[in-house]
């Protein structure tokens, strides 16, 4: 009689073995798990529904799994599933989501299911949703029914994350990931999505050095990646030196990104430039390591909104930091009031900069601009103020003056 339930609820399963599953699985039964590397967690994902076993008792820890598959283990994954096999999303889940994606979920899949489609193909909702909520493009695979490679996951967890948590710091990600065997043989895009999961602590690599590029992803490693993407205390402490000097800073498309900076002492430029921009009221904007100042409320709407370059980056002024070359800086357009409005921002940023010397650098940065302003020529050049060298250039249309700081000197203490 037993066996007879367990079969009845083994055919509802989905026939790609990927299914809702109705109450707990004793995954316990499972024939081939025993003494698996990935025992516990196919026990513990089993239970939650989010991979299924076959009717034979097996669950086939090494077979492959389809990037379709994949897709709907992720989504499950941000679920509660309920006694009756009812699912509700998880309300850190949609808490972490940006105001546009929630929307999505709460207005446009209000009555989502979570199940497969019973027409055509099966996959089609799960990859619907995770397309809307940009978690992956549909032109991204070719074939969502073809087995799934570890740097195809890769970049799903990419797209996952930025739009669930933040991306880290992608530098300092392509340097700790560049210890792998065959990372070279992967190519640029897919590099950044290896660095990215492996620096988030989600994907490891294999005992022999190797990441796995080209490599299929088993049934059994797309549990253990879901674990680590659901709970961040099980993620792999892939550790840093510059732990103090990290960063979650705000990017152009509304999420966020992980940023390293080589010191503390651009850490702290960076939270001085936040304070800098607040001196403006709301005629500022933060993306990445750029704050852009606005003349008015109207120039950076026009701005915010605008769909051409020029239009968007029509600030009259920025400050900005470069944490790959350590370079400091300071933008400004050439234009009546720009420094009357922005001189009390310009000022508590390179203030900080320089210290003593900081009133050695203005005095260089006031009489440049009014010696362009006035002549519309100014020849590149660099001259030594403090701990700094000061490069000042004008850029091809007569109009952008930048002044570009870099720290040539360190302390000894």
């Amino acid at each position: 009689m037993r066996l007879k339930k367990w079969v009845a609820a083994a055919a509802i399963c989905c026939v790609m073995s990927i299914g809702v599953v109705q109450g707990k699985i004793e995954a316990a039964g499972f024939k081939d798990i025993k003494s698996h590397w990935a025992e516990q967690t196919i026990t513990q994902m089993a239970q939650q529904g989010l991979l299924d076993g076959f009717p034979d008792g097996m669950f086939r820890p090494d077979d492959t799994v389809t990037a379709d598959q994949f897709v709907k283990i992720v989504l499950l994954a941000y679920t509660d599933m309920y006694p009756n096999g009812e699912r509700k999303w998880k309300p850190a889940f949609l808490q972490a989501l940006s105001g546009s994606n929630r929307s999505i979920l709460q207005q446009d899949y209000r009555d989502f299911t979570f199940k497969p489609s019973t027409v055509g193909y099966w996959a089609k909702p799960y990859l619907d949703l995770a397309s809307d909520l940009h978690f992956i493009s549909k032109g991204q695979f070719t074939d969502y029914k073809a087995n799934l490679k570890r740097e195809d996951v890769a970049e799903i967890l990419y797209y996952l994350l930025k739009e669930t948590e933040y991306l880290e710091d992608e530098v300092y990600s392509l340097k700790t990931a560049s210890h792998f065997g065959d990372f070279q043989s992967a190519t640029a895009r897919q590099q950044k999505f290896i660095g990215e999961s492996m620096t988030k602590g989600i994907m490891e690599g294999y005992p022999n050095g190797y990441f796995g590029v080209g490599r299929f992803v088993t049934r059994a490693e797309a549990l253990q990646i879901i674990a680590r993407l659901q709970d961040k205390t099980k993620r792999i402490d892939v550790g840093s030196s510059a732990d103090s000097f990290i960063k979650v800073v705000p990017t152009k498309d509304g999420s966020y990104k992980k940023l390293v900076f080589p010191d503390g002492r651009m850490l702290q430029a960076y939270e001085v430039m936040e304070e800098a921009g607040k001196l403006r009221g709301t005629n500022y904007d933060l993306e990445e390591t750029t704050l852009r100042l606005f003349r008015d409320a109207d120039a950076k709407n026009r701005a915010m909104s605008g769909n051409t370059a020029a239009v968007r980056y029509s600030n009259e002024a920025s400050l900005w930091l470069d944490p790959q070359f350590a370079t400091y800086g300071v933008t400004v357009r050439l234009e009546d009031g720009t420094l009357a409005r922005n001189e009390e921002s310009i000022r508590k940023f390179t203030d900080f900069l320089f210290g003593y010397d900081a009133e050695t650098f203005y005095r260089q940065f006031r009489d440049t601009y009014a010696q362009v302003s006035k002549t519309g020529v100014w020849e590149t050049s660099t001259k030594q103020i403090g701990d700094y060298s000061v490069e000042t250039r004008l850029e091809p249309d007569g109009k952008t003056l930048i002044f570009s700081i870099i720290h040539v000197r360190t302390s000894l203490y």
